[in-house]
């Protein structure tokens, strides 16, 4: 690779920016960064402090306090906070049914753009980070910015497969529908910004979407 590379990849839940994300990491030998999962980790310190979702203040603080570790190898993915692998509990309904306390929060969401930041300038090779804002607040100027979405009735299909099509319809919305809804008070993730290639991937398969990303990346 001649130069680093930086890619950018937003949209909302249920698009499948994060499959794609992690399969063109490792195609390109790239790190990878989930900065959902930063917010979900943070979401777990507040809960482990007994702070309540509507508890501005405590949850900032919380944020703030969280010592947070993730992996950013795409192939061996994990994260902890405050000393405690929580890998598997941020995609729990217990976690996605509040994470917006944290990332409807101006200060909460600047301290883990701060913490996105040192990570991807990290990355020796490159990094492929995804998200809600990566391409127009966190990492405006890479060398790909993509918007990646779909129909919501296509999300929500995708989001109850990558859940094991355990859980009920009610669950469903709140993880994609509501929390799109709760994140786009702060964050524009359905429009594509300057110079963002908006992707609709509604009538693309998964290895199709890869593709497409990867060839945009060649073409860049």
């Amino acid at each position: 690779m001649a130069e680093r590379l930086v890619i950018a990849i937003d949209g909302p839940s249920g698009s499948g920016k994060s499959t794609t994300s992690r399969a063109v990491a490792q195609r390109l030998g790239l790190s990878y960064l989930d900065t959902g999962a930063m917010y979900r980790a943070v979401t777990c310190a507040f809960l482990d402090a007994g702070v309540d979702p509507s508890d501005a203040e405590g949850v900032t603080r919380a944020t703030l306090e969280a010592e947070l570790a993730i992996s950013t190898d795409p192939d061996d993915q994990w994260v902890s906070v405050n000393g405690a692998d929580v890998t598997e509990r941020i995609r729990s309904q217990e976690v996605a049914s509040v994470v917006s306390a944290v990332s409807t929060l101006a200060a909460c969401r600047a301290n883990l753009v701060a913490r996105q930041r040192a990570i991807m300038d990290a990355a020796p090779r490159g990094i492929v980070a995804e998200g809600r804002d990566i391409t127009t607040v966190v990492a405006p100027d890479a060398t790909v910015r993509l918007l990646l979405t779909a129909d919501p009735e296509v999300r929500m299909a995708r989001r109850r497969l990558d859940l094991g099509g355990a859980v009920e319809a009610g669950a469903l919305a709140d993880q994609v529908l509501r929390r799109d809804a709760d994140d786009s008070r702060l964050v524009n993730f359905t429009t594509a910004a300057d110079g963002v290639i908006h992707l609709d991937c509604t009538y693309l398969t998964l290895e199709e979407t890869i593709q497409t990303v990867l060839d945009l990346v060649a073409a860049a």
